[in-house]
């Protein structure tokens, strides 16, 4: 191979090493640290740059798009000293690529140790009964925390999730059988409730049968003391009308023989009605004069 062959290889060498040195593609939602002779120089967003040749170089490379972290269990002491294994997840961003790349070394390492500290913290606050359904203020106080830590780190903690509440297996135990005897109190509660009411509608629907039953035998007794009274005063009009009808029947020519005529007549059958019975009376003397009968009752008529 000739010299001409190796010089030409040579600097084609060169130029394709300067051309990747200097021609840099930065990804969306990315951001790269230049430092220019060890010195921080930019930061370098979305696009297509060029750089010094052997003086820029690309220290750090940042996403910017929200990441989650696993945060390892570990073991809280509640406030009645009950050991429980707590584990769960970070959610963050990078919002300023300077301050990630030189506030600190590792900026993840730093918030998922903050973030178990704060988690203990926060646990060692409430009791075993309450963490499960403190969960969501316990989130929000580890991210309040986490937060006014890493913003000289130029991240953004944006929410902490906690995945898994262990207690010990004699705890689970002893909170399963508090439970089973919560709900069968619950459940003799709820029989006795419905007991209570089902002997209250009992005792109402009784006590209307009974209201109903006396307004209907009080309606009964009012129905048949208006039908008597109806039944009365029938009687009485058709008596007056009959009296007032003989009392003008009297007064017609030949009334007064007629009414003699009539009372004569009654006074025999009835005189004969006592003839027949077998009882021994005392009657006037002149029981068997009819027309002295006669002209005593025509004269008590005269007189009314």
């Amino acid at each position: 191979m000739s010299p001409i062959v190796i010089v030409a290889l040579f600097l084609g060498f060169v130029i394709v090493l300067t051309i990747a040195k200097t021609a840099v593609v930065v990804p969306q939602q990315s951001a790269f640290v230049v430092e220019r002779l060890g010195r921080f120089s930019g930061v370098l967003q979305a696009g297509f740059h060029v750089l010094i040749p052997f003086v820029d170089v690309i220290r750090y490379r940042h996403s910017l798009k929200e990441g989650a972290w696993d945060i390892p269990e570990q073991v809280c002491i509640t406030r009645d000293n009950v050991q429980v294994g707590v584990d769960g997840v970070l959610y963050m961003k990078v919002l300023n690529a300077e301050r990630a790349s030189y506030g600190i070394v590792d900026f993840a390492f730093a918030i998922t140790q903050l973030a178990q500290t704060t988690l203990r913290s926060e646990i060692g606050k409430i009791d075993l009964d309450k963490t499960f359904e403190e969960r969501m203020n316990i989130n929000g106080a580890v991210v309040a925390e986490l937060d006014k830590a890493s913003e000289p780190w130029g991240v953004k903690v944006l929410r902490y999730e906690i995945k898994n509440i262990t207690p010990p297996h004699d705890i689970l135990a002893a909170m399963e059988k508090q439970m089973r005897a919560e709900r069968e109190k619950r459940a003799v509660i709820l029989t006795s409730e419905g007991q209570r009411d089902a002997a209250i509608n009992v005792a109402e629907g009784n006590k209307q049968q009974v209201i109903k039953a006396s307004e209907a035998n009080r309606q009964q007794q009012i129905n048949e003391a208006e039908g008597e009274a109806s039944a009365i005063l029938a009687v009485a009009t058709a008596t007056a009308e009959g009296i007032r009808m003989v009392a003008q029947a009297i007064h017609q020519p030949g009334g007064v023989e007629a009414t003699q005529l009539r009372v004569a007549e009654n006074y025999i059958v009835q005189f004969g009605a006592l003839a027949q019975k077998t009882n021994t009376m005392i009657l006037p003397a002149n029981v068997a004069d009819v027309a002295s009968m006669v002209a005593t009752a025509m004269k008590v008529f005269k007189q009314a």
